[in-house]
């Protein structure tokens, strides 16, 4: 199946354009009915400052016009590092020689509770590909296991999951077990590249690139793509993005939930030159067009990246954000030390807490929501309201509602203070009445006891 047309893109990497050019696809951009290629192209040549901040601007104009000012926080849970496949750019191959762990169950119920402590209530969880260490039943079991784990105030109300490419009837066993989002990526979608960099059953590209297909098939409607940036040159990449993304949105009337973009990091055992790396301009600059030109989508940015960084990101056009991460099975109670088993190397190391009382200093709102999975409001429906940008209407009082659990039972004092201004100020926002009032009695609420409440 040919998904993405390398000559075509490899074509349109060469395109400039001018200032005239850049004001019209911006313009359209801003419309929020996505870009093509060519345009893509076209804004991937920008150099000048002055048209960066241009392209910036819009960028934010679009996120905040559907998404609003939220930034949904998750944490990831490494549940296994046994892996088969020997990937250049991945710390769980099989040639490294440090110690393997995967999880118990009881040992799963431990680092969820550690992570609801926290204050957590979405979690993503990774498996590295191992058909005897990790066959669906544990994969499955780790997933029933979170979701009975509660602890005083907390749950972990939605599991997403990132397993490798497998087969319709497993995918459908993730659906029955309630999964979230189904996210796999890429990791680069040049075929030359993804051949040197892999080694073992993730080496067929076909199997990758064609596996949200079978998910699909299986039931799950909210998918999640990705490449990791550096392994090949950005511009490549996000072109191919874009055009798997108008390719899902044709074939399965469903475009990716989400996009994530992460930059390569060394780990241990994992030290290969890239002659592709991406810097911080174009980082951002790769952002602010995925974000114009896939309007409707989540975009995840995760701890691999600075917190000055993430600011940035949020700015552009980032929407959801992992925080107080950990890349190796168990780590949540390793207080705080990474080992050699991590995937790869952090950049942020700050607690939820600190993150939280970040974002709101930004001017921005944490949300810890997951009501659109339990409302079924999924796939093509998701996106109805996406597209539209009426999913603002829900997300802003659910955003709302999951932070205000989150600064009773988990703030610290001066996350709280801050926090309560920032809940204050977002209520003020609210223009319809009804729905203002409605939104104000499900505060009181919650500040009587009640959790879970939502639109």
């Amino acid at each position: 199946m040919s998904i993405i047309n390398e000559g075509k893109i490899q074509e349109l990497m060469i395109l400039q354009t001018s200032r005239s050019e850049v004001r019209e696809i911006l313009q359209k951009g801003e419309e929020m009915r996505g870009l093509d290629l060519d345009d893509c192209a076209k804004l991937l040549s920008i150099q000048d400052s002055e048209l960066l901040e241009m392209l910036f601007a819009s960028a934010k104009k679009v996120k905040i016009a559907i998404y609003g000012p939220r930034i949904v926080l998750f944490a990831p849970l490494y549940c296994s590092n046994f892996c088969v496949n020997n990937c250049e750019y991945c710390a769980f191959h099989v040639r490294n020689q440090a110690p393997r762990k995967k999880l118990t169950l009881d040992e799963v119920k431990e680092q969820a509770e550690i992570l609801e402590a926290m204050g957590h209530k979405r979690l993503l969880l990774e498996f590295g590909e191992h058909p005897i260490e990790n066959p669906i039943d544990y994969v499955v079991d780790v997933i029933k296991t979170i979701y009975a784990t509660k602890k005083g105030q907390g749950e972990i109300r939605r599991v997403n999951v990132n397993i490798a490419a497998t087969t319709v009837e497993n995918y459908r066993r993730l659906k029955e077990a309630g999964i979230g989002t189904y996210q796999l990526f890429q990791e680069t979608y040049h075929k030359p590249t993804y051949k040197k960099m892999h080694h073992g059953p993730k080496a067929d590209y076909e199997r990758q690139i064609t596996a949200l297909l079978k998910a699909f098939e299986a039931g799950i409607d909210d998918l999640g793509i990705g490449v990791l940036f550096g392994l090949y040159d950005f511009r490549f990449e996000v072109l191919s993005l874009v055009q798997y993304a108008q390719f899902m949105d044709k074939i399965l009337g469903v475009g990716p939930h989400t996009i994530s973009v992460p930059r390569f990091q060394s780990a241990h055992t994992v030290n290969i030159d890239l002659k592709y790396q991406v810097s911080d301009q174009d980082f951002l600059k790769l952002i602010a067009i995925l974000r114009l030109a896939v309007p409707y989508t989540g975009m995840i940015i995760s701890t691999r990246e600075k917190p000055e960084i993430r600011r940035q990101a949020f700015a552009v056009g980032i929407s959801q954000a992992s925080a107080a991460s950990k890349t190796q099975p168990g780590g949540y109670s390793q207080n705080g030390k990474q080992t050699a088993e991590g995937q790869f190397n952090l950049n942020d190391h700050r607690s939820l807490d600190e993150v939280v009382e970040d974002i709101c200093s930004l001017g921005y709102l944490p949300s810890f929501c997951t009501s659109c999975y339990r409302t079924g409001r999924t796939g093509d429906y998701f996106m109805k309201l996406a597209k539209s940008g009426k999913i603002h209407k829900l997300c802003q009082p659910n955003a709302l509602l999951t932070f205000k659990e989150y600064l009773l039972d988990y703030a610290s004092a001066k996350t709280k203070k801050i926090g309560e201004q920032t809940i204050m100020n977002q209520l003020n926002l609210i223009k319809v009445e009804p729905a203002k009032k409605r939104l104000a009695e499900y505060l009181k609420r919650i500040e009587q006891g009640e959790r879970d409440l939502y639109f």
